[in-house]
């Protein structure tokens, strides 16, 4: 069961944040501003196992963030979420969906071009380390 995230799921989140992001997770700030935010979307997986948020302003949906417990991955879980947050990103009147990733990741590359992301742009050292990030984009639109 996936679900909207609510004040009380804030901590979860953190909690997930820094056990997928560590140095580099949203701080609780970061998070509560996520969930209480008009024009974000924070959906969290029942099990509190996993959370993604997006932002959508005009047309364009921004994946912002998925993350998923180490000890829960491969399960479909991102692939459930992200497909929640596209229908909804759908509702809101988003014609595109954004993301960036990271160009050695090869879970979340595969996972965003079988839902039919397709890489548009390359940000050279982007990440900490000196990883590319990948821009994908999503035509929501043609997914109807």
């Amino acid at each position: 069961m996936i679900r909207v995230a609510r004040s009380a799921d804030v901590e979860t989140i953190v909690d997930i944040e820094l056990a997928c992001f560590g140095a580099s997770a949203w701080s609780e700030s970061d998070v509560r501003a996520e969930v209480d935010a008009e024009h974000r979307l924070v959906l969290i997986e029942g099990g509190l196992r996993a959370y993604g948020a997006i932002s959508v302003v005009g047309e364009v949906a921004d994946l912002d963030r998925i993350a998923v417990l180490p000890g829960a991955r491969g399960g479909g879980l991102a692939r459930d979420l992200l497909a929640e947050l596209i229908g909804s990103a759908r509702q809101r009147a988003a014609a595109r969906m954004l993301l960036e990733v990271a160009a050695d990741n090869g879970a979340a590359l595969g996972l965003y071009a079988s839902l039919g992301f397709a890489t548009i742009n390359r940000r050279a050292r982007y990440y900490t380390g000196g990883v590319d990030a990948l821009v994908m984009e999503l035509d929501i639109e043609e997914q109807s």
